[in-house]
């Protein structure tokens, strides 16, 4: 927390006295919690924060003063209370012995000025560090923890000190600063070392500066810190700062929530900076719902991307993961089932795309036994932004598999700017016992809750054209809800399992893709709102309330789509991970025990139920 006490430690050096007039990040009067980190689950009064700052001088002090005093730390990691940042620091000021009063000149444990500064070092390492300079330390495999540094200030003759406990000088440009956070503070001394160096010469003392360099095993990595700090900041492992970073961006939702734009914006800048200590899943995810939440707070909203992109980036996602395979595997298991016996089949495909999902179908028709049937199929698709015709492109691939393995196919396309905009005339429709009609939508129903009334006349299309079957495919989300906090949490949790679900993929650049055409999902669910949120996915129950009220009933998906879907899964890494379930007569497909999609089945009612609104 960037805090200014000048008038309890003043500072002779003009450079740093221009900060004081930066920000007052808390009342005068001291009443009350920090607010910001009150927002992130930590009780600091604000008139104990001058208290803390005393305390933090002195214990830097101690640190850079002792030698020997610090081996009875070394032995193992110490875990303190962080809510209570006074107690926390008396405690660690009580490990210290008394120093001697002769080491300061006087009674005060801390000097009453900062020495003058240096020349900076020709070393072009050592001279790049600069007011906005970042430094990274590699303690372990799984520890990162970056800290920006300050013009380097000239420090005593050199000088080697043995420590456990190794305390970094951290400034930020931003005003609300909450980097200053004590977690696992104290690490061994065989892994930690720090070393003051300056020059031995005196002609070139005046140049010398400090550096302190950690060196863990097995590499030595250099860092360059501030010889006197202002505040010090303890290392926080990258658990711990995962902990942290889910708080950061639930408080952060929360202030947006309640319209807190200054504390949103502060801590949306914290959430780039602990997501940089994560590694994998956790890191692209807290990176995407940054964004999002950046947007929100500046209104800067994301614009649809062209159509050819949105079909490249699907093509990635299609092949990544088998979420989408998952998809058309289902559903066509399901329509080849109630196509049975028929010999004139119609689908009509609301998410007609590349057309990804009926090659399969084609094939599974050809093979049936006493010869394929005539197959129909409506493509409907948004339009090009070139004007192109791409479902007539689609149609002229599918109609080439067609002729080669021997399946009579018929194609339309119809394009169209929403499913609302359909009307059952522009079908063509046959009778009833000239052809059986099958109706299939993947990921497209939950597009129309975004406008009022839309879905119930889209099921009401549906029911005219009274399908032997219809096939829904969703994500198995609540990203619809009327309460921004609730809905923020459900889509970080649903996505954090998603993102985990691509780290097995061996395509770098499939997987590169498919996470940005989940990111685009993520900025849509957080920073839009009103027609523009399209992503209002719903839960499998919710679709069966809908879907009952419109006069479906629901059909029971067989053993045979249940393994189909399992030898499809043992495809992608061996099916590790995945789970395939069961759920009421519908099929889910999630990442352990995370349902992510759901596939369904339903036919018509009775002709009296269901009628829409």
């Amino acid at each position: 927390m960037k805090r200014e006490h000048h008038h309890l430690y003043p500072r002779t050096d003009p450079s740093t006295s221009s900060a004081a007039g930066k920000s007052k990040m808390w009342d005068e009067d001291g009443g009350g919690d920090d607010e910001l980190l009150a927002m992130l689950g930590y009780k600091v009064r604000s008139s104990d924060m001058a208290e803390v700052a005393q305390k933090l001088e002195q214990l830097e002090v101690m640190f850079s003063a002792q030698e020997d005093g610090l081996s009875h730390l070394a032995s193992e990691t110490v875990h303190y209370n962080p809510s209570d940042l006074s107690s926390w620091l008396q405690n660690m000021l009580s490990e210290f012995n008394p120093l001697p009063p002769s080491n300061f000149g006087g009674t005060l444990p801390f000097p009453a000025a900062p020495p003058t500064l240096p020349q900076p070092l020709s070393d072009p390492f050592l001279a790049g560090a600069e007011s906005s300079s970042i430094t990274t330390v590699d303690l372990a495999a799984d520890q990162r923890v970056q800290s920006s540094g300050r013009s380097l200030q000239k420090n005593d003759p050199r000088q080697e000190i043995d420590s456990s406990v190794v305390v970094f000088d951290e400034e930020s440009s931003s005003d609300y600063d909450l980097k200053a956070i004590p977690g696992k503070a104290v690490f061994g001394r065989a892994q930690t070392r720090t070393r003051l160096a300056s020059s031995s010469s005196s002609s070139t003392a005046s140049s010398a500066i400090t550096a302190k360099r950690l060196k863990s095993s097995p590499s030595d990595v250099a860092v360059v810190v501030a010889a006197e700090s202002t505040r010090p900041v303890v290392l926080v492992d990258s658990q711990e700062n995962g902990v942290r970073l889910v708080h950061a961006l639930m408080a952060c939702a929360e202030a947006v929530q309640q319209n807190k734009l200054s504390i949103a914006e502060a801590l949306v800048k914290q959430i780039g900076f602990l997501a940089i200590s994560q590694a994998g899943a956790m890191r692209k995810v807290a990176t995407f719902f940054a964004e999002a939440l950046a947007r929100r707070i500046y209104r800067v909203y994301p614009q649809n991307p062209p159509l050819d992109l949105t079909d490249t980036l699907q093509m990635h996602f299609y092949e990544t993961c088998p979420y989408l395979k998952f998809a058309h595997f289902t559903a066509n298991q399901a329509i080849l089932e109630a196509f049975e016996g028929k010999s004139r089949v119609h689908v009509i495909d609301f998410s007609m795309n590349q057309g990804l999902q009926w090659p399969a179908l084609m094939q599974a028709l050809a093979l049936r036994p006493g010869g394929p049937p005539s197959f129909r199929l409506t493509g409907i698709g948004p339009p090009a932004p070139d004007n192109s015709d791409r479902l007539q492109e689609v149609g002229w691939k599918l109609a080439q598999l067609a002729e080669t393995i021997h399946v009579e196919f018929e194609y339309r396309g119809f394009v169209a700017n929403s499913l609302a905009d359909l009307d059952a005339t522009i079908l063509e429709l046959r009778p009833g016992d000239a052809e059986a009609v099958a109706v299939n939508s993947v990921f497209e129903l939950h597009k129309l809750l975004a406008r009022p009334g839309a879905i119930e006349k889209v099921l009401g299309v549906v029911r005219q054209v009274r399908p032997e079957i219809v096939t829904v495919v969703e994500q198995e989300a609540d990203h619809n809800g009327p309460v921004f906090v609730d809905r923020f949490n459900e889509s970080l949790h649903y996505y954090s399992t998603m993102f985990d679900s691509l780290e097995g993929c061996a395509n770098t650049q499939d997987k590169a893709m498919t996470e940005v055409y989940l990111g685009k999902q993520i900025c849509n669910v957080v920073a839009c709102e009103g027609p523009d949120r399209v992503e209002r996915h719903e839960t499998l129950a919710q679709w069966r309330g809908r879907l009952g009220s419109a006069g479906f009933v629901p059909v029971h998906l067989g053993s045979n789509a249940f393994k189909q879907a399992s030898m499809l899964l043992a495809l992608f890494a061996g099916g590790d991970g995945y789970r395939v379930e069961e759920n009421g007569g519908c099929l889910t497909l999630g990442w352990h025990t995370r349902p992510l999609i759901a596939t369904s089945a339903w036919r018509m009612g009775c002709p009296n139920a269901g009628a829409v609104h």
